[in-house]
């Protein structure tokens, strides 16, 4: 009886709605859902998914696109030696431009942390990022030029190495031929007569200087080296054989006719130097102490040699490193900006304990802050190894005409194949589905990370 009653007095179990109205409901909300969803698959397929497919197809056709050729564009690719360069370049900039990157961005990272005025360092080093690849390439195309009054950088290599080294003020000066001076095979020049203490002074006149070009203390020579050596004395002058307004005689030292300071001259014996001198502003110059005999009078390769004109950055050699420059200097605040803020997250309670304990500034950053940071430097380092595998803009741009196959990566391969001047889409399509299947792997492993680090 007492069961019976406690029985009837529970409450009536909840009405659930009927299977059938449920099942409606969970598909309107899928239907719902759908329309939402549907303008972003939309895009999604023309622009992500119908381009593959057909680079994919269009790979497998001729240049003309109406014989199938099956995987034969995918085997010319790997006997082409200009995609072979290509191949190789990639896998450069793969291995060099990220790692530069990640190591400069997680150093200045470090370092903004001790800076007063961290902020605005962080934008300066994050203002390349502004400009389009486009005009940094052209700026960089611009310093990287190979005459140093157009060249910034090979302004600055010159400027360094003049300092130190010194340039020639002659370097398009040559000898009359038949005017006492021979040309030797290492570019001086030595009189063909031989002088001795105590004669004449010895001319040695020169033409190809633009009067404009004579150094500006330069002095008339008219007057150089009067009167007679003495007993063991050997004189001469250098000069500019060349009268300004006509007139004059070749081989003589005329009215009008300038001297040639800072000309190097030795005095030769038996194939020996046995003594040099520099001419003075009026060209002048004298040996003196000398024993008697016959000497030769040399005017060393050294006072015609080209001027040094730098480095050249984009020739077959260097243009690689050089466009990778350019890219640091564009990425370099990003990834010092993405690994400030993952080095800003650490727990400081582990740093400040180490500091107790005794650690030094560099026993802290390699043992504590590179493990803590080192799904921060992966996730940097695999976003730019993506990156770098796409870069076209700064290749094509930077690189001169002459030496873009020696520069060329991938994306520029495959622009040129198809669009540059090969014309032929089918084995450009190739390069594109070898560069998406080099891609996806990256992509695959950054989206992982970034899902266990939500998790």
């Amino acid at each position: 009886m007492t069961a019976t009653m406690v029985k009837e007095a529970s409450p009536p179990a909840p009405v659930h709605p009927d299977g059938a109205r449920g099942r409606r409901l969970r598909r309107r909300g899928r239907v719902v859902a759908l329309l939402f969803v549907f303008p972003a698959l939309l895009l999604l397929g023309a622009l992500v998914v119908y381009p593959v497919l057909f680079s994919v197809g269009r790979s497998l056709f001729d240049a003309t696109g109406n014989e199938f050729v099956g995987g034969e564009n995918y085997a010319e690719m790997f006997r082409d030696p200009t995609t072979l360069t290509a191949v190789r370049n990639t896998a450069i900039w793969v291995v060099v431009a990220p790692t530069l990157l990640t190591g400069l961005g997680l150093i200045l990272a470090v370092l903004v942390e001790k800076v007063r005025w961290a902020t605005a360092f962080k934008l300066l080093l994050f203002m390349p990022m502004a400009v389009s690849f486009l005009a940094a390439g052209i700026i960089f195309r611009l310093a990287y030029d190979e005459d140093p009054d157009k060249g910034v950088l090979n302004a600055a290599v010159v400027s360094v190495h003049d300092t130190f080294r010194g340039s020639s003020s002659y370097p398009t000066a040559r000898a009359r031929d038949g005017e006492g001076l021979t040309k030797d095979a290492d570019g001086s020049y030595v009189t063909g007569a031989d002088v001795s203490p105590g004669g004449s002074a010895a001319a040695l006149g020169l033409v190809g200087i633009a009067p404009k070009d004579l150094p500006g203390d330069a002095a008339p020579a008219s007057g150089a080296a009067p009167g007679k050596a003495g007993a063991d004395e050997v004189r001469g002058v250098v000069y500019l054989d060349f009268t300004p307004g006509g007139g004059g005689e070749p081989g003589v030292v005329d009215r009008g006719e300038s001297g040639l300071p800072g000309v190097t001259v030795e005095a030769v014996r038996d194939g020996d130097t046995v003594a040099r001198t520099t001419t003075a502003d009026d060209g002048s110059f004298r040996f003196t102490g000398l024993q008697g005999g016959a000497y030769a009078l040399k005017l060393p390769a050294s006072n015609f040699a080209a001027p040094y004109d730098g480095i050249s950055w984009l020739g077959p050699a260097l243009v690689t490193p050089a466009i990778i420059g350019a890219y640091l200097w564009i990425w370099t605040g990003f990834a010092m900006v993405l690994i400030g803020a993952g080095l800003a997250a650490l727990p400081r309670d582990a740093l400040e304990a180490a500091r107790m304990d005794g650690a030094n500034e560099w026993q802290i950053f390699r043992r504590i802050t590179v493990p803590l940071l080192a799904p921060v430097l992966t996730v940097v380092f695999v976003t730019l190894v993506i990156n770098v595998m796409k870069v076209f803009d700064l290749v094509y741009i930077i690189a001169p005409g002459p030496v873009q196959e020696d520069a060329t990566v991938l994306a520029t391969q495959m622009w040129l194949v198809s669009f540059g001047g090969g014309n032929n889409q089918g084995l450009g399509s190739a390069l594109g589905v070898l560069l998406l299947l080099l891609v996806v792997p990256a992509m695959v492993f950054n989206v992982r990370r970034f899902r266990r680090s939500e998790r």
